[in-house]
């Protein structure tokens, strides 16, 4: 049996789809308990909907980013796992990856050597068992941030905001900094993007545009890959 015909089997929709339901539903449980604590702690109607309509609108780049990968993947292990995949973990490169040493511990090179339905199960367990750590390392370790977090701030809010803001840009400072120091059609990306996000935060906040501040995120996202895919001739590949 080619294993593609297992890949996208009604089965395998049904198991991707359930999975995938659970996602929605948290994210439904998450938003509805978010706006009714908003306006409980006395936040307004409209600035409720203001936050959502922002975080909708940049979400809109990586989602298209997302997207990207998704087709990437299809190809590979099929439409169900990369629908489920991308829907709980989004990172299109640790898929690839994680597939592609799934099938080469059976022999098999992926998009060199023919699929077998040997290689494309041990795709999907590479996958799956690769990322439960995170899964598992979440669940038990959120509960306990709160006394970590007073523990180091010991109860100053200015220090939280000061230890918030910098776990994020070490985060995003290091996801960027291999691709800063590569040289390349990525680098020009990540450089592009961040002139960009610099120069509309600048005028969104001196002539107090809101439309950009929304907007920035997306702009500077879809103008790096803009620059990535112009400049994609330049440097070491």
């Amino acid at each position: 049996m080619n294993y593609l015909e297992i890949a996208n089997s009604p089965l395998m929709w049904v198991a991707a789809a359930l999975a995938v339901g659970l996602v929605l539903f948290q994210a439904f449980l998450f938003a509805r308990k978010s706006y009714s604590t908003g306006l409980r702690i006395g936040l307004k109607d409209t600035q409720m909907k203001a936050a959502i309509r922002s975080s909708f609108i940049a979400s809109l780049g990586p989602s298209i980013v997302i997207l990207s990968g998704l087709l990437a993947l299809l190809v590979t292990v099929g439409g169900p796992m990369a629908w489920m995949r991308l829907s709980y973990i989004g990172s299109v490169m640790f898929e690839l990856m994680a597939a592609a040493i799934g099938t080469e511990a059976v022999g098999v090179k992926m998009n060199i050597d023919p699929m077998t339905t040997t290689a494309f199960a041990n795709a999907i367990w590479t996958m799956i068992t690769g990322s439960i750590g995170w899964i598992i390392f979440a669940t038990l370790s959120a509960s306990k941030m709160d006394k970590v977090q007073a523990r180091f701030s010991k109860g100053d809010k200015g220090l939280i905001g000061i230890i918030a803001i910098s776990a994020m840009l070490g985060s995003f400072g290091s996801l960027v900094s291999g691709h800063i120091l590569a040289m390349n059609a990525n680098t020009l990306a990540a450089v592009t993007g961040a002139l960009v996000m610099v120069g509309l935060s600048t005028v969104a906040d001196k002539k107090n545009i809101q439309w950009l501040k929304e907007w920035g995120l997306a702009i500077a996202l879809f103008a790096g890959v803009i620059a990535a895919v112009l400049g994609g001739g330049l440097g070491p590949k």
